[in-house]
């Protein structure tokens, strides 16, 4: 495969350009390129590294396929960031139903007694939304949403009386949390909302009004169920549920997949983000910790789901404190989390090689530790969802890019003024670059070069917002002055 170039960071820190670096140069090793005799002519992510280990285990896995699609559409098309989604796609069974777990050799599924629905959280519409705005590919979502509609009327069969989805806990993929007394699960329920809620934004896409109205109905349905019965008014938090209704008052980081699915309303919203900045429950030095630290429960070694960081679960978090406008906490957050990533991956920390792990502790500069999770807890150089930190958070958050290719529109939000940017990102076949610099004369300038035309929006927050055509060629504005 020839490689192209990926995109290049600027930021005043070089160490986190270093963070940003690493992560592609890593990433490449895990990359599988199929044979040309097999069906499968896209390249997959596969850990372990199936390059250096011919015999290693082949699995694609439901949410590591969704979460690797959020970073790897930003590899200039180095690598396919929905081939694992369309293997699950054809796997799809006459029912509708599309397991979580699958062998990449034999196409069978894997199946375990704790899931053995094989059922996972149901986020494809979510990353099909993010794929077709950094592509601009209708044509995918023209030929997946018959396969998602499919699959959203085979999770009805877990739906009970109530309007609430039961499955076991091992579909929410948090297995040593200590959850083990609900039956209803906060971060499963609100997966389906958040499905549903993109079905009606992929139906937009296609001008599908009938699509659009069955999934906003199924959406607005479920978010008045997760308000009325998860909801807890005297803590302001989400709970699950047990057999009989009663809330389970366990604080997990699951309780923040509301935001994502905009459920709470704002007065809500703000309590949940006040318990993310206690630093008695996940306002952590490391944020945010898997469980909350005052549970009795919690450990400061992490031990899986019972306080470990999770670099998926921060990106959970980051991406729903945006839907609420909470920009500034969301970066502040991201650097924090980067900052412990760069400790550990620090060449002075022989004692960890030098590598990206899989979870970290919440207050130490370490990897999580096992005590009875598993023994391979935590897995060193984890790329299914490290890159979700140091490549989608560092361009979205840190740089504060939010990138369509659909609707030709580059947001820059920021919160000050600073020396950062972007070089080369490809959008389909237009490149951009876009970085803040001063002059000669000490004022902050915005400096693009474009192939094509695309709109450009400043948000300095709390100073000035402005929208702006960019034409193709190179450009610069004077802050000052726009």
């Amino acid at each position: 495969m020839s490689k192209k170039e990926f995109p290049e960071i600027i930021f005043y820190d070089n160490d986190f350009v270093d963070v940003y670096a690493k992560a592609w140069a890593v990433l490449q090793n895990f990359w599988y390129q199929p044979s040309k005799e097999e069906e499968t002519p896209d390249g997959y992510l596969f850990y372990p590294n199936a390059n250096e280990n011919p015999d290693a285990p082949l699995i694609i896995d439901q949410m590591d396929a969704i979460w690797s699609s959020f970073f790897l559409v930003y590899s200039n098309r180095n690598f396919a960031g929905g081939s694992a989604l369309s293997f699950l796609y054809d796997r799809q069974e006459e029912d509708g139903a599309i397991r979580c777990r699958y062998d990449f050799r034999s196409k069978e599924p894997i199946l375990s007694a704790e899931n053995p629905d094989g059922v996972g959280l149901p986020l494809f519409a979510w990353a099909e939304f993010n794929l077709f705005h950094k592509t601009g590919n209708k044509k995918r979502v023209k030929e997946v949403f018959p396969c998602l509609h499919k699959y959203m009327m085979w999770l009805e069969k877990f739906k009970d009386e109530n309007g609430l989805y039961a499955t076991p806990l091992g579909a929410t993929g948090m297995t040593n949390s200590p959850r083990r007394d609900a039956k209803y699960f906060i971060d499963f329920n609100v997966s389906v909302a958040i499905n549903a809620l993109y079905m009606t934004s992929l139906a937009d896409i296609l001008n599908d009004k009938d699509m659009n109205f069955v999934f906003k109905r199924q959406y607005f349905m479920l978010k008045t169920k997760i308000n009325s019965l998860m909801w807890d008014e005297e803590t302001g938090f989400y709970y699950d549920l047990d057999s009989e209704g009663r809330k389970v008052m366990r604080k997990t980081i699951a309780a923040f997949w509301p935001l994502i699915a905009e459920i709470p309303n704002e007065d809500k919203a703000e309590r949940m983000v006040q318990h993310l900045t206690n630093p008695e429950e996940f306002g952590a030095e490391h944020p945010f910790p898997s469980l909350s630290m005052d549970d009795p429960d919690f450990t400061p070694d992490g031990d899986g789901f019972r306080g470990s960081v999770f670099p998926q679960y921060t990106f959970m978090v980051i991406k729903g404190l945006e839907k609420y406008q909470r920009y500034e906490l969301a970066r502040e957050s991201t650097l924090k989390h980067l900052y412990f990533l760069l400790e550990v991956l620090s060449p002075e920390g022989e004692r960890y090689k030098g590598s990206y792990w899989e979870a970290y502790l919440p207050n130490k500069e370490a990897p999580a530790r096992n005590i009875t999770f598993s023994e391979e807890f935590p897995r060193q150089n984890y790329i299914p969802t490290i890159p979700l930190s140091t490549v989608t958070l560092m361009i979205e958050n840190v740089i504060g890019l939010s990138i369509s290719l659909s609707r030709k529109t580059v947001d820059w939000t920021i919160p000050s003024v600073e020396a950062m940017g972007i070089q080369n990102l490809l959008l389909k076949r237009n490149h951009i670059s876009i970085r803040s610099e001063k002059d000669e004369r000490g004022q902050w300038m915005i400096r693009m070069r474009s192939e094509k035309l695309y709109y450009f929006t400043i948000n300095i927050l709390g100073l000035k917002k402005k929208t702006l055509p960019i034409p193709s060629g190179m450009c610069s504005m004077n802050l000052d002055k726009i």
